[in-house]
Formats: C-alpha cells, sequence, structure tokens
C-alpha cells in the first residue's frame, strides 16, 4: 500500500494510504459494512503514525497508549466489494494529553468521498492514566506538532 503525504493550506499534512474492498468487508445488500470504514480509519491513524517514525509499537515500547476516547463517522456515499480506497489520515489537533485525528475515505477510481470522521485519543501511560506527551516524549509531540 503506497503512502503518500499531502500538504493542506501550506501547512497541514495528510498522510495517504490504500485498500481494496474485500468481499468479507461488505453486508447483504452488496455494500461496504458501516463499521468498516471505522476500522480503516485506524489503518490510516497506524500509516500517519509509522510515517511520523513512530507506529504504535514504538510508541508503546516508549510508555505511550493512545486509547479511543470518541469516534465520528459521517456517511457520505457506498462502497462496493473490489473497489479501491484512499484513506486520507491528519491530525487535527493536539492538546496536553490528547490528539483528534481526522479522516477522509475516497473511492481512488472515481475520486468520490465516501466518508469522513474524526477519533479522539487520550495520551496515557500503560495503566491509562493521562500524561503529558510533550514531558512523556517530546520527539514524538514535536513530529505531530509539525504535521498541524
Amino acid at each position: 500500500m503506497p503512502i503518500k503525504l499531502e500538504e493542506i493550506k501550506g501547512k497541514m499534512k495528510k498522510y495517504e494510504t490504500e485498500i481494496r474492498v474485500i468481499y468479507a468487508d461488505t453486508d447483504a445488500m452488496g455494500i461496504v459494512y458501516h463499521t468498516n470504514y471505522i476500522k480503516w480509519f485506524e489503518v490510516g491513524r497506524a500509516e500517519y503514525l509509522r510515517q511520523l517514525g513512530y507506529p504504535y509499537s514504538r510508541l508503546e515500547k516508549e510508555g505511550v497508549w493512545l486509547p479511543l476516547a470518541a469516534v465520528t463517522c459521517e456517511y457520505k456515499a457506498p462502497a462496493h466489494y473490489d473497489d479501491v480506497l484512499t484513506i486520507k489520515a491528519w491530525a487535527q489537533e493536539l492538546r496536553t494529553a490528547s490528539v483528534i485525528m481526522a479522516y477522509e475515505i475516497a473511492n481512488k477510481e472515481s475520486g468520490e468521498l465516501l466518508v469522513t470522521g474524526t477519533t479522539k485519543h487520550a495520551i496515557t501511560d500503560i495503566h491509562l492514566k493521562p500524561i503529558r506527551l510533550k514531558t512523556a516524549n517530546e520527539e514524538i509531540y514535536m513530529r505531530i506538532s509539525e504535521s498541524l
């Protein structure tokens, strides 16, 4: 899955990856089952962090966890079996002990925007106690800040 970097409004960066819809992702109507988009937000977020040099595995080894606190998802059009989808992910907001990620999922061939959404993540230690990211891991804090 190729990852591309797109500049937005001259500064904010969106990280892009692609997935192909498999048959198991569809429902009886032949369209992608709605919860799969939330799973694909995670794919986008994981690739975003990997591009910053901090895949989830490294974050966790360094004592930083990102448990999900909230999710929004707005469905605009359906995807179907064998469609290739483009997932764009970016950090929308970074606070002391939380981060909001934003997403767009589009049909690669048509360019049609299918879904938009956000996930809010607490920034915690292994025991799920909130931590200040800038204090706990200044390097990843700076990398996320620079991508805003």
